[in-house]
């Protein structure tokens, strides 16, 4: 990220409207943010935070005192941040919540918290919603507040808290930093699944408890379960072979007991028949004798069947008669109600002369002809009044769905325009996503030389510690060398001494007792002889650090375009985004020409609902004409027929008469049609009663049965015949007239030994069942059990192997560390941390000090992985940070910072380390430490970022030409920049 611009206005002390120019500011990588104690140097990095953000770093994050008290209660506060991430310029606007006074009236009023993101590149949706743009800014810097602060906005007061802190509150500060979330997750997914394992496992083992005790219980067994714990299945399969010799002892008595069985049943049926045989020879005998002493009844019977039979034949000519006599009777009566319906009809007419009356009727219906045609032709103009009704309606439906169809374009217009204007903004988003797939092509070309680099970077790191050690022993050599000549200086003075020469250090000429050179004496050849094997061993030293340090920037430049996750699935996201954009712009001439079609559509209908609305209104004038017209004819008609009756009722009329007339006649014709066909049957009837014996119908009306008698009494006849029959063959069959000839047979006897037997072999049948289902059942439970042992032997074992690697990941068991997988990535991530310090550690304590990892655990079984201590070069020794001075403590937190910064960084792709602040710390340094810090701090703007340092020590300054002055006021404070050159 690279800042360009901030403005500020009545925000902490600024009351007015402030504006920073980071471009010119930082133009030359390294500026000074200064000015006296309590000006307001922190708020400008506050402000810069809560444009970000929304919140402020450090211990003011939690206030909502923002608004500056020394601005006038209109102002509203406001700060404005233009800024580079990833490639996207933008600006950012907020405005927090603050209280002003209300316009009219008493109290205060309070104005919610507002803000704003505007793409300054022309592409991409402005928003305004803060949650939108809190997603938006974290999605950019790929890193939340939190890092943020610790990796951009170096917080005063807080650069220790990281150096100095317990393995708990580091941990708890690394998982702020670091995404190890997901670690934990693996912890308790692993727990998880060990207690779904165990209770998977138990249930195993209680179902193979269960399937013991079904065995029991069918085998009959009450031994306790501790007898068969040993072996199980062995335990099963004694009591499954001692079911199959009981299962073929049941089968064997079942056999024996059937073959009685059968020969009981056959003793049993051989008596049956016998006895059948005899029981049916005494019954023909006894219906023979039967049917002899019903012969007379039989006989009468039959006769009475005859005289109905002949009653049958001879009815249907006397009902024929006697229905002719009633038809002439009617047609005599029908005669006088045609009469009397003319008469009524017209009163005046006569009986005898029907030929004058119907003359008389169908001169008046042809005089109702010409009245018929105007009554016709208003009864069409009444259809055609009704079709125009029916035709107005439905040019008034179809002109309210038109206007409803057209008050429905509108809506249709906003949504294509809509659809078009998505379609356009995807459009206006594949550059960038074109930008952001060469971004993630460069990053997956990157993620392959970055493994090379930092095998590299491996090498020459140790490549350095051995020149460093050749160092640290060249040095000790000549410390050592130094030492031994400054012993034996007082004899190298003496030798140097001549005779009436002053002594070169007290001016003496007499010498009356030089000190003599001893053995081991050291010369200044061989001291500077050491000295230069140790400038060659510091430049070979510092030849390793150059190299380190060329390969840790090659490195952080690789890492820079470095992502999360694997560089070749976000290369396939971020391709799919762009397709996906892409897919969605090619609908723009689609919708376009959807919303032309709209349109048209709008004019069309806007023609039709013309049309329609004058065809109502000619239809109306349509009815109006029709509704005269029919009311002339109407009237009319009317005044021809005096007003009473229309000419279809007096037409109807007339014609009723002439139907009347013709009745009459008709009805006089049928009379004497009738009155013959009844004589004539009279005399067939008669005929026929003499033919059958019968001296009237009464007579044979009396003889006469109903039909079910005679099918009845002819049925009961034909099966005494039948049975006379049969009677006598079954009397004549030889083999049961032997048998009735023979001795009854004692039934009883044969069917309670076969009963006996049935009995028999039916308890045997139930063994053999009983033994084949307990054989069956403990086969099958027996199979299951070994079965289910086989799975809980199988599962114990993957259970323990599961327990042993959750125990394991959670600290417990063989973790002798006692390091959770969650703290083990972690330490991970802080050996890191610690290398990158190091580095620049080193540097500014002019290669004393360098940082030391220990994953040893702490007392009273507390979790280790997490510890940071300090080596010191010159006694060799590790010790802990808070033995250092506090420059020193200041030294080893920055570099524990920036070292932070650049793995938190690397960890979020290494797109943040454009710009960073130092708030600070710097009057705890000497001159020679001083130097030191903005060396390393040079290194960072050598590499493209740019610096900025909050300080009040004028010795910067002198040394930092860019700055940016805060000056305190009474009124507030204000910014004053100065810019190098």
């Amino acid at each position: 990220m690279r800042m360009h611009r901030l403005e500020v206005t009545a925000f902490g002390p600024f009351a007015a409207t402030e504006t920073v120019d980071f471009d010119a500011l930082g133009a030359d990588g390294l500026f000074l943010l200064h000015g006296q104690t309590g000006a307001g140097k922190s708020s400008v990095l506050d402000a810069v935070a809560f444009a970000l953000f929304g919140v402020l770093p450090g211990a003011r994050r939690g206030t909502k005192r923002i608004r500056s008290d020394h601005a006038e209660p209109p102002v509203v506060p406001r700060v404005t941040l233009d800024a580079t991430i990833a490639g996207r310029r933008f600006r950012l606007a907020r405005s927090p919540e603050f209280s002003r006074p209300k316009r009219s009236g008493q109290g205060v009023r309070t104005v919610h918290a507002s803000a704003t993101l505007t793409w300054q590149d022309g592409s991409g949706v402005h928003l305004s919603r803060m949650p939108d743009i809190r997603a938006e800014v974290h999605r950019l810097l790929g890193m939340t507040a939190d890092q943020f602060f610790q990796v951009v906005l170096l917080p005063q007061g807080e650069f220790a808290t990281f150096l100095r802190a317990s393995n708990e509150d580091r941990e708890r500060l690394l998982e702020q930093l670091f995404d190890a979330a997901r670690f934990g997750t693996a912890e308790a997914w692993l727990a998880e699944r060990r207690r779904t394992s165990a209770a998977a496992l138990e249930e195993r083992r209680v179902h193979v408890d269960r399937l013991l005790a079904q065995i029991r219980v069918v085998v009959g067994s009450d031994e306790p379960a501790a007898s068969c714990a040993d072996d199980e299945a062995g335990w099963a399969r004694e009591h499954l072979a001692t079911a199959r010799t009981a299962a073929e002892q049941a089968r064997t008595d079942l056999e024996r007991r059937a073959a009685a069985a059968r020969a009981a049943a056959a003793a049993l049926d051989a008596a049956r028949i016998l006895d059948e045989r005899r029981r049916q020879w005494q019954t023909a005998r006894q219906h023979l004798a039967a049917l002899a002493e019903t012969a007379d009844e039989r006989a009468e019977l039959a006769a009475d069947l005859a005289r109905a039979r002949h009653a049958e034949q001879v009815l249907p000519a006397v009902e024929a008669a006697a229905g002719a006599a009633e038809d002439a009777a009617q047609a005599a009566t029908a005669v006088d109600e045609c009469a009397a319906t003319l008469a009524q009809l017209d009163p005046a007419a006569d009986v005898t002369d029907l030929e004058g009356a119907a003359r008389t009727w169908s001169a008046e219906y042809g005089r109702l002809d010409e009245l018929a045609g105007a009554e016709a032709e208003a009864d069409r103009l009444d259809v055609e009044l009704d079709r125009t009704r029916d035709e107005r309606a439905d040019v008034a439906a179809g002109l309210a769905n038109a206007r409803q169809e057209r008050a429905g374009i509108p809506a249709l217009l906003a949504d294509t325009e809509q659809a078009l204007q998505v379609a356009r903004d995807a459009a206006a988003r594949i550059p960038a996503l074109e930008e952001r797939v060469a971004r993630a092509r460069r990053a997956a070309q990157a993620a392959a030389e970055l493994v090379t680099l930092r095998g590299d970077l491996a090498d020459a790191c140790a490549a350095f510690e051995v020149a460093r050690a050749r160092h640290n022993d060249a040095r000790a050599r000549v410390l050592d060398l130094r030492e031994r000549r400054l012993a034996g200086m007082a004899a190298e003075l003496a030798a140097q001494l001549r005779p009436d020469e002053p002594c070169p250090v007290c001016g003496a000429r007499d010498h009356p007792a030089p000190r003599q050179p001893i053995d081991g004496s050291i010369t200044p050849a061989a001291e500077r002889n050491a000295a230069r094997a140790e400038q060659h061993a510091v430049q070979e030293c510092d030849g390793a650090a150059e190299e380190v340090t060329r390969l840790d920037r090659e490195v952080a430049a690789r890492a820079v375009l470095e992502v999360d996750g694997d560089a070749a699935e976000l290369l396939a996201e971020t391709i799919d985004h762009l397709a996906a954009a892409r897919a969605v712009a090619a609908g723009t001439d689609t919708h376009a020409e959807q919303l032309r079609a709209a349109r048209a559509s709008a004019e069309r209908l806007d023609g039709r609902i013309a049309d329609l609305a004058r065809a109502v209104a000619a239809r109306d004038e349509r009815l109006a004409a029709t509704e005269r017209r029919c009311a002339d004819l109407r009237s009319r008609i009317a005044s021809a027929l005096g007003g009473t009756v229309t000419v279809r009722e007096r037409r109807a009329h007339c014609a009723a008469v002439i139907d009347a007339v013709a009745a009459v006649r008709e009805a006089r014709a049928v009379a004497r049609t009738d009155t013959a066909t009844a004589t004539a049957n009279a005399r067939t009837a008669e005929h026929a009663l003499r033919g059958a014996g019968f001296e009237s119908a009464d007579a044979a009306r009396a003889a006469q049965w109903p039909a079910r008698r005679r099918e009845r009494v002819a049925a009961q006849l034909a099966a005494g015949d039948e049975t006379r029959a049969r009677a006598e063959a079954v009397a004549a069959t030889p083999e049961l007239a032997e048998a009735g000839a023979s001795e009854p047979v004692n039934l009883d006897a044969l069917a309670a030994r076969h009963e006996e037997a049935t009995a028999a072999h039916r308890t045997a049948s139930t063994a053999n069942a009983t033994g084949s289902g307990r054989l069956t059942q403990l086969e099958q439970l027996t199979a299951l059990l070994c079965t289910e042992l086989d799975t809980v032997t199988s599962r114990a074992a993957r259970h323990a192997e599961l327990a042993t690697v959750a125990d394991l990941v959670a600290g417990r068991g063989a973790n002798n560390r006692r390091m959770s997988l969650r703290s083990y990535v972690l330490a991970a991530r802080l050996e890191e941390v610690a290398e990158a310090a190091s580095a620049r550690l080193r540097r500014m304590s002019g290669g004393r000090y360098e940082f030391v990892h220990t994953d040893e655990a702490g007392t009273h079984g507390r979790r280790g992985g997490l510890g940071l201590d300090i080596r010191d070069d010159y006694t060799g020794a590790i010790r802990p940070a808070q033995t250092l001075s506090g420059g020193e403590t200041f030294l080893a937190s920055l570099a524990l910072a920036l070292g932070l910064a650049d793995t938190v960084a690397a960890e979020s792709g290494g797109r943040l380390l454009d710009t960073i602040f130092v708030d600070e710390g710097f009057d705890t340094l000497d001159d020679e430490a001083l130097d030191s810090v903005l060396g390393v701090l040079d290194e960072l703007r050598a590499g493209g970022r740019v610096v900025g340092l909050v300080s009040h020590v004028d010795e910067l300054r002198q040394r930092i030409p860019s700055r940016l002055h805060v000056i305190r006021g009474r009124a507030g404070s204000r910014l004053q920049a100065r810019i190098a050159g």
